[in-house]
């Protein structure tokens, strides 16, 4: 038995005699007025008797079903279950072990959000940086972050590990020159970055082979992705960017093993 003090027997009598009121109650529960209120219009805690006066009279019992409904609430139950459980139901160890896979990941989803903010803090990077990609925050421009953005709907995490180690790989500056591009650049100026731009994309094919058929990799339809890419670039990128990305992706083919440029001449 459970008596962690004793007390006087005028005590007890007059602690039978006194049935709490309800904000008695809810300072003993640790709780408010209104709460109690609440758990009897949705049944979860039983009226009390009242008074001549039409005051609630509460015992021990309603008490000790208040502090049961506040640890399971506090436990993360949601209201509607904690009938069920308070009253011992069969379905109260699934109920638990439901409630513990919801907080195990909602916890790891609050430690991935920690490593994200300690990462964009410890780089400096702008707070909606893509998650993943606070190291390479300063050389992505607008339109590559914002794409980024867009692939984290479109691709699933082993592709985004990917794209991220090809942003890390770009030493050449290669997007910031893709960037201060202006729309009227000439043909000189496009042939040349077109030709830059080939050769990392024509390495990032033979080091991430799934480019060449991402299928495996999408988290939407392959026509929905499409269209989406289609949409993004279109609107992300000024007509020369453009021109240039499609060059440079048309000569990146060329120059892989088996390409254009290593197949045999007819005349050969």
């Amino acid at each position: 038995m459970v008596c962690p003090a004793d007390h006087s027997d005028e005590e007890k009598r007059r602690g039978r005699d006194m049935p709490w009121s309800t904000r008695e109650l809810a300072e003993l529960a640790g709780t408010t007025v209104n709460t109690v209120r609440h758990y009897h219009r949705v049944g979860l805690l039983d009226e009390p008797e009242r008074r001549y006066n039409g005051y609630k009279l509460y015992g021990v019992g309603h008490l000790v079903s208040l502090l049961r409904i506040r640890r399971l609430a506090d436990l993360g139950l949601p209201l509607s279950g904690i009938g069920d459980v308070s009253a011992g139901a069969d379905r109260v160890p699934d109920a638990l072990r439901d409630l513990d896979a919801e907080l195990r990941a909602h916890i790891e989803r609050l430690t991935k959000a920690r490593e994200d903010i300690a990462a964009i803090l410890r780089e400096q990077s702008p707070a909606h940086t893509p998650a993943g990609f606070a190291s390479v925050a300063s050389r992505l421009s607008e339109a590559d972050s914002s794409m980024i953005h867009i692939y984290t709907q479109l691709y699933d995490e082993e592709a985004l590990a990917d794209v991220q180690k090809m942003a890390e790989a770009d030493t050449e500056g290669l997007s910031a020159d893709i960037d201060q591009l202006p729309a009227d650049a000439d043909e000189e100026t496009r042939r040349a970055l077109a030709e830059r731009l080939a050769k990392t994309l024509a390495q990032n094919l033979i080091d991430y082979p799934w480019l060449t058929d991402p299928a495996a990799h999408l988290s939407k339809s392959g026509l929905v992705t499409a269209e989406t890419f289609v949409e993004a670039v279109t609107e992300l990128y000024n007509p020369a960017q453009l021109d240039v990305l499609v060059r440079a992706n048309a000569l990146a083919r060329e120059q892989l093993p088996g390409g254009p440029a290593e197949q045999p001449s007819e005349s050969s």
